[in-house]
């Protein structure tokens, strides 16, 4: 694959103005699929799953199945709406979006077209800096997700050169929600920034909802960026690419980047842009072409004749309504308020996304501070170490069960680090791993005396330096009883008996 010539950033902002539009899939965790009985377990299991086990005659397209509609995706995809400032459609319809989906055994998806359940709606956006920006809703419509093909016999694990493929439909009916924007002026040199923004605001809101994992590297939330350029002082639209799947909040901002330079240099040439997909490579954090670009007309919608329209009673609304979380960014205030943390602080916990486990770590017993330190801290390194999230590595509660045996005196920071190691190894919880790998602080008088002499022993001239006011001696003594005790002495009363020796 050629690679492409990039304008550099600034010089195409010079140029063109950007416009951006985003369409983010969200997976309902509903029990079971959208149209039929099949289960829709937790992520853990879903992926654990024996491929085409997750099925039943409706997510295969079979002759005399019928589909029926998901109460609780209707419930959830109305408070996504909601969510989102959107109105509520009194009624609203299912259509048929003829397309060759080979994951799809039906040969065609059932989604919502012109009667979507939400529309006319907005988000408000936090940039890094606080910066509010507020991005329209167009619409936000029910569907079904396709299945999943697996490419064999190529180098890449990609369609091109593949021998064969194979299908699992065991994603195939799993309840989507699809938030499309409207077009978005005016982010300017920010464009990238927003894209990441608004989809990690997106995360935010239904994961406060609780109706999705939400995690983009497990597919829960795929976000498809569409970008534009239009030279500077015309009002002509340019011709959109979709760069789709993207699948961590960097990418998105990477990708939608990427295209900017990429569209702003062909312009720049005398070329044409073309509209299609793009998919994103996160090897090279490059776009490549997938295929031209339909239009609506081109899907030939026609309204689900096997399906009635959706009709939500107003009261089902209202109950929704009232039932709705804090939206992220009031609810962000309002905890760096709570914990005193500073904008920088803050930003640590909001865009490493460990707002909510920090938020449990504190609810389990530590302080903001010390919450915060565990997760950006050494939590965080160990699980970029590992190539896994932080949340996989210890529970919030176990987080702040280590940080109270600091808080006690039983451990010093340095051997929690060590409690924590045992924990992540799955060695118990950090009582347990104190106890078995005998790890607390020795506090006992008459051992750190025996090791206090021994030092002193060592190093005969340094209680007269004491004596004479040179109390900062003493730090060599507290570093050698620390060493000789494998770090598990209680420095300050090592100190004090050093200074009460000295005091005779």
């Amino acid at each position: 694959m050629a690679t492409a010539k990039l304008m550099d950033f600034d010089k195409a902002l010079e140029l063109f103005e950007p416009v951006l539009g985003f369409e983010v899939h969200v997976e309902l965790n509903t029990n079971t699929k959208m149209f039929s009985d099949a289960p829709n377990p937790a992520n853990e299991t879903f992926h654990a799953a024996e491929p085409n086990t997750l099925i039943a005659p409706v997510d295969l397209g079979l002759p005399g199945s019928l589909p029926v509609v998901n109460e609780t995706a209707i419930r959830s995809s109305i408070s996504l709406g909601l969510a989102l400032g959107c109105s509520i459609a009194e009624s609203s319809r299912f259509a048929r979006k003829n397309y060759f989906y080979p994951d799809l055994g039906k040969n065609y998806q059932i989604s919502q077209y012109d009667e979507p359940i939400a529309y006319d709606g907005s988000v408000e956006v936090e940039l890094e800096d606080g910066t509010l920006i507020t991005i329209p809703i167009e619409r936000a419509h029910m569907e079904e997700d396709a299945g999943k093909l697996t490419h064999m016999g190529g180098a890449t694990g990609r369609i091109q050169g593949a021998e064969y493929s194979l299908v699992d439909y065991n994603r195939a009916g799993v309840p989507l929600v699809e938030i499309v924007t409207n077009i978005i002026y005016g982010t300017e040199h920010r464009a990238p920034e927003v894209a990441k923004a608004y989809v990690q605001a997106i995360r935010d809101i239904v994961r406060g909802l609780g109706i999705s994992e939400a995690r983009l590297e497990r597919g829960n939330l795929r976000c498809d960026a569409n970008v534009s350029l239009r030279p500077r002082g015309t009002d002509k639209l340019g011709t959109r690419t979709e760069t789709k799947n993207v699948n961590s909040m960097r990418s998105v901002e990477r990708a939608v980047k990427y295209e900017i330079q990429r569209q702003a240099q062909i312009l720049a040439d005398g070329g044409t842009i073309t509209q299609e997909t793009r998919h994103w490579h996160e090897d090279t954090g490059t776009t490549s072409p997938g295929r031209p670009k339909s239009d609506a007309d081109d899907y030939r919608y026609f309204p689900e004749p096997d399906l009635l329209p959706v009709e939500p009673a107003a009261e089902l609304i209202e109950e929704l309504r009232a039932a709705l979380p804090e939206q992220p960014v009031a609810r962000r205030r309002r905890l760096m308020t709570e914990w005193g943390f500073t904008d920088l602080e803050f930003q640590d916990v909001r865009n490493g996304g460990l707002l909510e486990v920090v938020e449990a770590t504190i609810a389990a017993g530590a302080a903001p501070a010390s919450a915060r330190k565990w997760w950006t801290g050494e939590i965080s390194r160990l699980a970029n170490a590992q190539e896994k999230e932080a949340t996989e590595l210890i529970s919030p509660e176990n987080v702040a069960a280590l940080q109270q045996l600091v808080d006690a005196g039983t451990l010093t920071d340095k051997l929690a680090r060590q409690v924590l190691e045992g924990v992540i190894a799955g060695e118990g919880t950090p009582q347990e791993v104190v106890d078995a790998r005998g790890l607390a602080v020795v506090s006992d008088d008459g051992a750190l005396i025996a090791a206090i002499d021994e030092a002193l022993a060592a190093q005969p001239d340094v209680m007269a330096k004491i004596k004479d006011g040179k109390v900062q001696a003493a730090g060599a003594v507290i570093g050698a009883v620390m060493k000789a005790m494998k770090g598990q002495a209680d420095a300050a009363r090592v100190r004090e008996l050093i200074l009460e020796r000295a005091a005779q």
